[in-house]
């Protein structure tokens, strides 16, 4: 009851702040989403033995997120400046993977939020579609797996995922695109729409596989406490993260190919 009493509280907040939200209240809840998605990663780090991710993390992830358009140079930079602060690490064996996951961390949450605010820029519209395709997949891959999941999808990573789960997922996303396209984004072809959502939920789904390996490796349940029912804000977008970045790069290209 937890678990939907949530959802109906956040759902009108969400669809609100996207479609119809200031930009600066669009900008300012982003900003907060990220830098929680970001704690709660930090913590899972934290709980691999890497150490915290100090405030340089949180500093650069930020500039990411609400800089211009970003080019590789940034992230080059960041990255080594990271490798070289990790040098003072009393562990010297922890350097690389501390370097790493921070360096990850930042393109992980801040880069994959930082889609989102151009798909806005596009059309809030498309950051609707992406993520309502996430919500419909999770729900129709919950119920459709507890009752019909027979075949494991990845034990080992997650155990209560089945492979009837994540077909119902696709499926519903596929179904979800092509309507709501259809609806609100006409000038996208029928196929194309398919495609797309199909792409999209397959890359949901590996964020959220990977999201639940991460948490395993570092014996956690939960990223957080901060929904209740849900756990925390990271559990409920690691699909959204993996998705983002797909959906903008094929909005870009079909923008490009007119």
């Amino acid at each position: 009851m937890k678990r939907v009493l949530t959802a109906l509280a956040l759902i009108p907040i969400i669809v609100y702040v996207v479609l119809w939200g200031r930009g600066w209240l669009f900008l300012a809840v982003l900003t907060a989403v990220a830098l929680i998605c970001f704690y709660e990663y930090a913590g899972i780090a934290s709980a691999h033995g890497f150490g915290k991710l100090g405030p340089v993390a949180y500093v650069a992830g930020l500039w990411v997120l609400l800089a211009g358009q970003q080019d590789i140079l940034f992230l080059t930079i960041f990255a080594l400046a990271v490798l070289a602060l990790a040098m003072r690490a009393q562990d010297l064996a922890k350097a690389l993977p501390y370097a790493g996951a921070m360096v990850l961390g930042v393109v992980y949450i801040f880069g994959a939020w930082k889609c989102a605010w151009l798909l806005r820029m596009e059309s809030p519209y498309w950051l609707m579609f992406a993520l309502g395709l996430n919500w419909i997949g999770d729900i129709a891959a919950y119920y459709v797996g507890r009752r019909l999941g027979r075949h494991k999808l990845a034990p080992r990573v997650s155990p209560n995922k089945s492979w009837e789960g994540a077909a119902a997922s696709l499926a519903a996303s596929m179904l979800f695109g092509y309507v709501y396209m259809h609806v609100l984004l006409p000038q996208v072809h029928a196929w194309q729409a398919v495609a797309l959502s199909g792409a999209a939920n397959a890359a949901g789904q590996m964020g959220d596989l990977a999201e639940s390996a991460i948490k395993r490796g570092a014996g956690v349940k939960d990223s957080g406490t901060i929904l209740p029912g849900h756990g925390g804000l990271l559990d409920r977008v690691d699909s959204t993260l993996f998705a983002l970045p797909v959906i903008y790069f094929c909005v870009r290209s079909l923008a490009a190919s007119r």
